[in-house]
């Protein structure tokens, strides 16, 4: 048994990694049409047979919504994919979200055994859930999960983004009443302003809050918690317990002269003018953005990557990201970065911006950036740059996009004092359940974090809505 173990291995290993066709760097840079095609059936497949079906899946323990990896990738392997999408989402409510997003080198397929030991590259986990979850779509094959007995009781979510949509969903199933609240027009949180068209359509995102809305799900949009009612307003109106789940989306800047010029935009400005307002199609759309011709984006992050690229597609001749530290230390996705080096994203890397210069008119002309070089580690495990001295210069460009991160809105916990807060604004919860210092109000995802990913989100979000249920069952 274990000699035939070892031959269906060899086999399987034998099998290269299937890359997703995409469209070409030249013809992507210009328009907002999503980037990879997707997996064929035929490819989905040949994929699939890679997975070694472990007895200890190590990549379900990088999953931070703990999806059953193997068993919707063997699912795939026989040609059951509406099946396989039906596995992903008896723990994962947004399968096509998390297939196109996620972080995965860094999780699942971070833990897969075929990459473990750098001789073969892991298992796309990603491509294959992005295509279970597609093919159920497309072929109008979803279905509503199982509902247990009504409960009676009545959960407020606050925010539509990857936190509140989990909850929602995981909450609904186990019987509650569930009415998610959403200060924007349009539901999806990050997903729908902060993500652009080209990786993450939001035809993508509607579907799946649709899908939550056919479980029997209330979305209110056009509802700012703290402002058209506090907390403390939604415990009178009959809820039993909150979920806040608002995200974090207000900007950091850098605190350097000429950040006040015209043509400067935090990220958070940029990506909701195009994203959400559809900038990117005026004047068929009446949302006006600046459409410089050599721009700036500050930071190293996804955001700066989707920034850049975005720049790009607007009509810029020239897209820069400006990172003080090197190439290693870039937090965005590999793949991320990729993208942006085919699409000819120029990176300054090692430079600091210390001053904006603007023209006798108040609008951007150039940044005064300094070399940088990398010292010892400081907390974050990184090496710290330290400034070449001498080395400053000058990057012209007409627009600068600041992208450093984002901090929660400081809206609720302002309207609703026995909610605590840490210095950085992020709400004080529980790690394992998400309880606030405030009775019943639970909180999870960036509010709680600071700005991380859509499935650090979720899985928060999964360990809330378990939390509540116990709760309101006591």
């Amino acid at each position: 048994m274990a000699a035939e173990q070892k031959e269906h291995k060899a086999k399987k290993e034998k099998i290269a990694r299937q890359d997703m066709p995409e469209q070409k760097p030249d013809v992507r840079k210009r328009n907002f049409d999503e980037v990879p095609f997707g997996y064929t059936p035929e490819l989905a497949q040949k994929e699939a047979q890679r997975c070694l079906q472990c007895k200890r899946p190590s990549c379900v323990e990088g999953c931070p919504v703990n999806i059953n990896i193997p068993a919707f990738i063997k699912l795939i392997a026989e040609g059951k994919f509406t099946e396989a999408a039906r596995k992903i989402k008896e723990e994962n409510a947004l399968p096509a979200v998390c297939g196109r997003v996620c972080p995965q080198e860094a999780q699942c397929e971070g833990n897969c055994i075929l990459g473990a030991k750098g001789k073969d590259k892991p298992v796309a986990i990603g491509n294959l859930e992005r295509f279970a979850a597609d093919w159920e779509r497309e072929h109008k094959e979803v279905t509503v999960p199982q509902i247990k007995d009504a409960t009676h009781k009545r959960v407020a979510v606050v925010g539509s983004g990857p936190a509140g949509l989990t909850v929602a969903g995981e909450l609904r199933k186990f019987g509650h009443e569930v009415t998610v609240f959403e200060a924007l027009h349009k539901s999806g949180g990050v997903l729908v302003y902060g993500i652009p068209e080209f990786r993450l359509p939001k035809s993508i995102v509607q579907s799946e809050v649709d899908y939550l809305s056919k479980m029997g799900i209330k979305i209110v949009n056009n509802y700012i918690v703290g402002n058209t009612r506090t907390v403390d307003e939604l415990f009178a109106d009959g809820y039993d317990a909150i979920f806040v789940g608002s995200g974090a989306g207000a900007p950091m800047f850098l605190n350097i002269p000429g950040e006040n010029l015209n043509g400067v935009f935090s990220a958070n400005e940029y990506l909701t003018r195009s994203n959400l307002m559809k900038a990117y199609k005026f004047p068929e759309y009446d949302t006006p953005i600046i459409k410089g011709k050599r721009v700036a984006t500050i930071g190293g992050g996804n955001v700066a990557m989707d920034s850049a690229r975005t720049a790009l597609r607007l009509g810029a001749d020239e897209s820069y990201i400006v990172y003080r530290r090197s190439m290693n230390e870039l937090p965005a996705r590999i793949a991320e970065v990729h993208h942006a080096e085919q699409e000819g994203i120029n990176f300054k890397i090692l430079t600091l911006p210390t001053r904006i210069i603007g023209d006798e008119n108040g609008f951007v002309k150039g940044i005064e950036c300094q070399k940088m070089e990398l010292g010892e580690p400081d907390e974050s495990g990184r090496r710290r740059p330290v400034p070449v001295k001498g080395s400053e210069f000058i990057l012209d460009v007409d627009t600068v996009v600041v992208a450093i991160g984002n901090t929660p809105n400081p809206l609720i916990p302002s309207t609703t004092p026995d909610i605590k807060t840490t210095k950085y604004g992020t709400i004080i919860a529980e790690e394992g359940s998400g309880l606030t210092t405030k009775s019943k109000v639970f909180a999870g995802g960036d509010v709680v974090t600071g700005a991380a990913t859509v499935i650090l989100a979720m899985g928060a979000g999964k360990k809330a809505a378990k939390a509540i249920d116990d709760m309101l069952k006591s």
